[in-house]
């Protein structure tokens, strides 16, 4: 097969899973039993994670983020912002890239808003893209890794866990977030 083919059939590949994921949305009864299910996962992994989360002034859990292509790369994810330890909004995360994708794979998402003014400007954004400007300090390794005095000191921290499938890059740079309604 041709580059040209291979490149716009992975793109329709890549278009048919975002637009599967939008078109069959998960109801909010769904959503909120992953994030308790995903939270509680989150919590296994370290326990200082409770502490962290104790302190955040608002908790966005994406609990499945599927994340896919060949060449081109599309990810999606539904998930709730939840402050005070209850579901208060809904939101998705979706991404789009071309490059050296190949393959499947499906992860966590937990990102801490820290102080308020962090929480603030997300809650009264229309969209917010993650990218170097949100000041985001990404703290993977399955999430079970520990962070530092200078790391818990950034207002955004986000972390990625629970990895499945083929694909080597799990990351928040250039995510659009938007929240929904539900």
């Amino acid at each position: 097969m041709k580059p040209r083919k291979i490149f716009a059939a992975s793109g329709l590949a890549v278009a048919a899973l975002l637009l599967s994921a939008v078109s069959f949305g998960a109801t909010k009864a769904e959503i909120d039993e992953r994030v308790h299910v995903a939270m509680h996962q989150f919590y296994e992994l370290n326990p200082q994670h409770k502490d962290l989360v104790a302190r955040a002034k608002g908790v966005l859990v994406f609990p499945r983020v599927t994340k896919g292509g060949a060449g081109v790369a599309g990810e999606f994810g539904e998930g709730a912002l939840r402050i005070d330890g209850k579901n208060v909004a809904y939101y998705s995360i979706s991404s789009a890239s071309v490059g050296l994708t190949l393959g499947l794979a499906k992860h966590r998402e937990v990102i801490l808003f820290m102080t308020q003014e962090a929480l603030d400007k997300f809650m009264n954004g229309h969209g917010w893209t993650i990218g170097a400007d949100t000041n985001v300090a990404v703290l993977s390794k399955g999430a079970g890794g520990d962070y530092d005095t200078q790391t818990l000191q950034r207002p955004i921290l986000g972390f990625v866990f629970g990895e499945k499938g083929l694909l080597g890059d799990a990351s928040f740079e250039g995510s659009k977030v938007t929240k929904l309604d539900k």
